[in-house]
């Protein structure tokens, strides 16, 4: 291991348990309402004008368990409380079950649609409620809501819906997260039921998401998983090819199948066609490298991170340093808000700032990285 990554990974640990998760415990949350903000403005202070997003509960409930299951911060109170104001403000009123999308500035139900991708990390979010705390209700809540999208959005050729609202395409994207939440739960429990149920979602990457002629991951479909003709049906998210890196081995290693062809194609190709000159990783670009949105997101290169250090293992040469390197980078580009313990969301074409403001959303990106880093250099 190189003498980077280690003072790297120190650099990132410091900065989440004596900056971040402090300066989000303190402004995070609204004092009466107990609800999340979405995000922090440039000088740290909490966007109180903005909607939220009803996953962004979700997510920071994660954050808060991880964090306390880690002995980072205590957060034990933060995530229980997260999970309360969930059930109790955004469950849905006549679905028989699963939560509404957004609320307003005031956390008050705007738009009752309920949508895939926020119920993957509701999901994850009592997973590791249960992991964390030992509550069987997180964990009964995490098998009733599974229940509930089996039941309401179970589709056709794989796969659930996107929601109960009309949509153009199909995506891989919360079945991705739904991944996630699958093999957290067979973490917390060791219920073979969860690892199956990840094993469902693996050969759907196989059959569908990823095209082995070209190398990539595609995003969006026709109904029937057919990808799309149209211009998003060519779209590659670079980010989330290194994402499926890292959640191919982490099934891989809870499974004993072998995904090395996959990991292996995912992180030469993202490599090939998702770096920008600089290091940084495009948002979006086609299968043969052409840059269809120049800006670089934060949570871009956290994945380029994980990915690498999963492929150090597998016993790529140069993995480690790719993981050093893009870890450098992380602090150069996002990690350097004017207040300590937020971030830069994005950075346009010429790497200069293009969204200032800390989605508190990221917080859930950098706290897994920091788990994957430290798990590596302390193997």
């Amino acid at each position: 291991m190189t003498h980077s990554l280690n003072e790297l990974a120190r650099r990132l640990e410091e900065w989440t348990v004596r900056d971040a998760l402090p300066l989000w415990q303190r402004v995070g949350t609204h004092p009466e309402r107990k609800g999340h903000y979405e995000s922090l403005n440039e000088d740290g202070s909490p966007a109180v004008d903005s909607n939220v997003r009803v996953r962004v509960q979700a997510r920071q409930a994660f954050v808060y368990a991880i964090a306390s299951y880690r002995g980072w911060c205590r957060g034990e109170e933060m995530a229980r409380q997260l999970i309360a104001f969930m059930e109790d403000h955004t469950a849905h009123p006549s679905a028989g079950g699963g939560f509404t999308h957004l609320l307003d500035a005031n956390f008050t139900v705007i738009d009752a649609r309920q949508d895939l991708y926020d119920h993957a990390f509701a999901v994850l979010a009592y997973a590791w409620g249960y992991r964390a705390f030992g509550d069987l209700s997180y964990l009964a809540s995490a098998e009733a809501l599974v229940a509930h999208l089996d039941a309401r959005f179970g589709a056709d050729f794989g796969g659930w819906l996107e929601g109960d609202y009309r949509y153009t395409y199909r995506r891989q994207n919360p079945h991705m997260h739904l991944l996630e939440a699958m093999l957290a739960l067979y973490d917390a429990t060791s219920q073979a039921k969860w690892l199956a149920r990840a094993g469902e979602l693996v050969s759907l990457f196989e059959s569908r998401f990823f095209d082995p002629d070209r190398q990539v991951l595609f995003e969006f479909f026709e109904p029937d998983w057919s990808r799309s003709d149209s211009q998003e049906g060519q779209q590659v998210e670079p980010g989330h090819m290194m994402e499926w890196v890292w959640l191919l081995d982490w099934y891989s290693r809870r499974s004993g199948r072998s995904v090395d062809t996959y990991t292996q194609a995912l992180y030469r190709k993202g490599l090939e066609i998702g770096l920008s000159e600089s290091g940084l990783v495009y948002d979006a670009v086609t299968p043969d490298g052409q840059v269809l949105k120049g800006t670089k997101r934060c949570w871009g290169i956290t994945e380029l991170i994980k990915a690498s250090l999963v492929r150090a293992r597998a016993g790529d040469p140069d993995a480690e340093q790719v993981a050093a390197r893009a870890l450098h980078n992380l602090f150069e580009y996002y990690l350097c808000a004017s207040t300590p313990g937020a971030y830069v969301d994005q950075r346009d074409e010429r790497d200069e700032i293009s969204v200032s403001t800390a989605p508190a959303s990221t917080l859930y990106h950098l706290l897994v990285l920091l788990a994957e880093v430290q798990d590596y250099v302390h193997r």
